[in-house]
């Protein structure tokens, strides 16, 4: 049903890098990313741009704008949250979800993981003390950060921060001018390898669906709830 066709990965955040080696094995599908496909048009982390979607509406959103620009029937999408785990709620979780659309067959398939496993955080910082104490905590350097005047703040952002001597910088700019600091964790995939091994997850659980047919109609994405 999948095997030999092209699947497009709705994504600018090189997430392609862990969803495409799984759904090219175990589909047989051949992947691609749409050449400058901009998902932040559909809410950022940081918040400049706000998500009005849920997250199932938002990746359904990214997905099909995706087959649109490339002409691909069949597609990928995911979208992440973060906060409170909803059972043990003093700890941080990040919630990945996947979609799967398929056009010609007029199918949607939708998996989801759940974890702890996540550096989600983000505090008020008054001097380089603190800023150096969370970054060890958040894993940084191989953990990106990100700073801005205030938890809220829309502007003066300063995102993707990899290496010290930067995030020394930004901190002394930033502080200068407003006298405090918020320091936060970058939760783009590509700058948080955690967050990535929870995509992973997730790829793994949706191409068990995709490939788990129903007993009796034998249509994709059959599970057991």
């Amino acid at each position: 049903m999948f095997s030999g066709r092209q699947l497009v990965i709705a994504t600018q955040h090189d997430k392609e890098k862990v969803i495409a080696p799984i759904l090219e094995k175990e589909l047989g599908v051949q992947c691609l990313i749409p050449s400058g496909f901009n998902t932040d048009l559909l809410g950022t982390f940081t918040g400049e741009i706000e998500r009005n979607l849920d997250p199932l509406s938002t990746a359904r959103e990214k997905c099909l704008r995706a087959m649109e620009v490339t002409g691909c029937d069949l597609g990928v999408a995911s979208e992440g949250s973060f906060g409170p785990h909803p059972e043990m709620v003093f700890a941080p979780a990040d919630g990945e979800l996947l979609i799967f659309i398929d056009k010609k067959q007029n199918l949607e398939i939708v998996a989801r993981k759940l974890s702890t496993v996540t550096n989600f955080s983000g505090q008020q910082v008054r001097n380089e003390q603190e800023l150096m104490d969370f970054a060890r905590k958040a894993q940084f350097p191989s953990h990106a950060l990100i700073l801005r005047p205030g938890k809220n703040a829309a502007t003066d952002i300063v995102k993707g921060i990899v290496n010290e001597a930067d995030l020394r910088a930004a901190y002394d700019t930033l502080f200068a001018r407003y006298g405090s600091v918020f320091v936060e964790t970058d939760m783009r995939a590509m700058y948080n390898p955690m967050r990535m091994q929870v995509i992973e997850q997730a790829t793994q659980l949706l191409a068990a669906k995709m490939v788990s047919l129903c007993p009796k109609c034998r249509t994709p994405g059959f599970s057991v709830t």
